[in-house]
């Protein structure tokens, strides 16, 4: 389909892509007055466009279609691969990306997670680094964001709580779940330190945003009214109406062209119809999304860059990662409680805010033999999905179908009898040589494009420690009360908590980026998505893409130079 641009249309600088990678330096740059585009793949939805609807968030309004676009998945089947076709990995394909869907759980990075290897040593078969900056470099850009995106929650101390500039987050926290207090005491009781967990969700109305309508849709959900800090919601839409800001949709960026210096010189895309325009810009910003940029980047040949930009030392899309971790569930029997117990469980709306992070780091040599990075345990109640629940629950556990009485009572026990709690473990998936981004040699999408060949080994002590974090938060649902408990830590990717690729560092033997997460080889070219993360931390990393998004627009800033 490639074919020759038809337009040509001049920026300071160009942004591929709109979510927490691109948000922050589109909003950046517009408001310092410099000439801004950013081409996004998907369309502008706000908040009239989501609506409380269970299904809303399964079609495919919001994500790109594998008719259209897909990726080869390669996974471990044994000893050997399996690989197949996919579209998982599409987190959201929409102005805001997949900010728009995030449940928001915003931690910070630790300090040891910036030098991973310098703190806790190399572990064989990983490929661990010491990131190229110091969280104190982040720690502004953290409290940055707290402000402007809009985090809402209550600092308290414990042991592993990273050092702030300021003493709490800017909104007091969103409404608690009454069984809160449950989590609060059998949590005390073993020791531990229940931790209120901040939210990228307002609490209180905030620069022209609504508040938190606890609806109950959130995760995996567009926010009704605002309060979730997207980026179209926090930044975009408060330069959407400046002259020298342009956003365009239904833009699918397929080249970024460079000069003979190996510089960026233009960006080429197709717009809805199929036909391809040409951005000409002084910086090229991608953020796309960790696969995506490094399929571009693949993609992006020239005289300097024949093998990719940046690609001189076959860096571009290695190291990449998921979230490893696992989950686990409490299921409280209603009928053997009281009534005000059962009540309390059955209120709907208000966030369950807890986390523990007393695993973050864990010192059990009988288990692993030194001090190894733990990781992160967050207790969520799930959206409504009485749909997708009832469905799932006419098969009973040998698989078979069930109908008349026995299906009819399974219904009733689950939706008024009981009520299931859940709980997520989030760390670290390290980086390998066999967790990577090429490009497909005979797949492509309805461009013409090489897809995306992504292949997703995982290191074993990645399910070591996750297992030890997931049988945790099973003795603190026993703990509470409940009558079924029970978790499983897993291996496969997380389709929405994908980072690396292109990770930053300073030397292009080993690294894609460089400290100012500028592309080796390149002056202009710059990569503000989670790609850069060389691990990913014992938490979700949006907060992380955000912050450093807010560091490297500063960067940019002092590069042009006076507008």
């Amino acid at each position: 389909m490639k074919n020759q641009p038809t337009t040509t249309k001049d920026f300071d600088i160009c942004i591929i892509g709109s979510g927490a990678g691109g948000g922050p330096i589109a909003y950046e740059l517009a408001q310092a007055g410099y000439r801004v585009v950013v081409l996004e793949k998907g369309g502008w939805f706000d908040e009239a466009d989501f609506k409380k609807d269970e299904m809303l968030s399964r079609r495919n309004i919001f994500r790109s279609k594998i008719a259209d676009e897909r990726h080869v998945l390669e996974e471990p089947d044994g000893e050997d691969w399996s690989s197949h076709n996919t579209s998982e990995f599409w987190g959201g394909n929409i102005v805001g990306g997949a900010s728009n869907f995030m449940s928001g759980y915003f931690h910070r990075l630790k300090p040891e997670d910036f030098r991973l290897l310098s703190e806790f040593g190399a572990i064989e078969g990983a490929n661990i680094v010491d990131w190229p900056i110091t969280y104190n470099d982040l720690e502004p850009y953290y409290t940055k964001v707290e402000q402007l995106i809009g985090v809402s929650g209550k600092i308290v101390k414990h042991p592993h709580l990273e050092p702030r500039s300021t003493a709490d987050y800017p909104f007091p926290p969103t409404a608690e779940h009454p069984v809160s207090a449950w989590f609060d005491k059998a949590a005390n009781e073993l020791g531990l330190h229940p931790l209120p967990m901040a939210r990228a969700i307002l609490s209180t109305p905030y620069n022209q945003r609504n508040s938190c309508e606890y609806s109950g849709y959130c995760g995996s959900y567009g926010c009704h009214s605002g309060a979730k800090g997207s980026s179209r919601a926090a930044l975009l839409d408060h330069v959407k109406t400046k002259n020298n800001f342009q956003l365009m949709t239904q833009a699918k960026a397929y080249q970024i062209n460079t000069d003979q210096k190996g510089n960026a010189s233009s960006v080429d895309y197709y717009d809805n119809a199929g036909s391809s325009h040409r951005i000409t810009a002084k910086v090229v910003t991608v953020a796309c999304y960790a696969i995506e940029s490094s399929r571009l980047l693949l993609s992006s040949t020239g005289a300097k860059h024949p093998d990719g930009i940046g690609n001189r030392y076959q860096q571009i899309g290695k190291n990449l990662h998921c979230c490893a971790g696992g989950t686990g569930h409490g299921i409280f029997d209603l009928t053997q409680l009281t009534s005000q117990q059962a009540d309390a469980l059955k209120v709907r709306g208000p966030f369950f805010n807890r986390a523990l992070q007393d695993w973050y780091f864990i010192d059990d040599k009988p288990v692993f033999g030194k001090r190894v990075k733990g990781g992160t345990i967050d207790f969520v109640f799930d959206p409504p999905s009485p749909t997708a629940d009832a469905n799932s629950l006419k098969w009973d556990d040998n698989n078979n179908l069930l109908w008349g009485s026995a299906f009819k009572q399974r219904l009733k026990s689950h939706f008024t009898q009981s009520r299931d709690f859940k709980f997520e473990v989030f760390c670290d998936w390290l980086p390998t040589d066999n967790c990577h981004v090429s490009l497909d040699a005979n797949e492509k999408d309805k461009w013409g494009s090489a897809v995306a060949r992504v292949k997703v080994g995982f290191h074993p002590h990645d399910l070591k420690v996750a297992q030890y974090i997931v049988d945790q938060g099973v003795n603190v649902m026993k703990k509470m009360g409940a009558q079924k408990y029970y978790g499983n830590a897993f291996t496969s990717p997380t389709s929405n908590l994908i980072a690396g690729g292109l990770r930053f560092g300073k030397d292009p033997k080993t690294s894609a980026l460089d400290p100012d997460c500028r592309v080796h080889g390149t002056d202009n070219i710059f990569v503000t998505d989670g790609s850069f993360m060389p691990n990913g931390g014992s938490i979700t990393p949006t907060f992380t893409i955000y912050a450093n998004a807010f560091r490297v627009a500063d960067k940019i800033k002092a590069q042009l130079g006076k507008v």
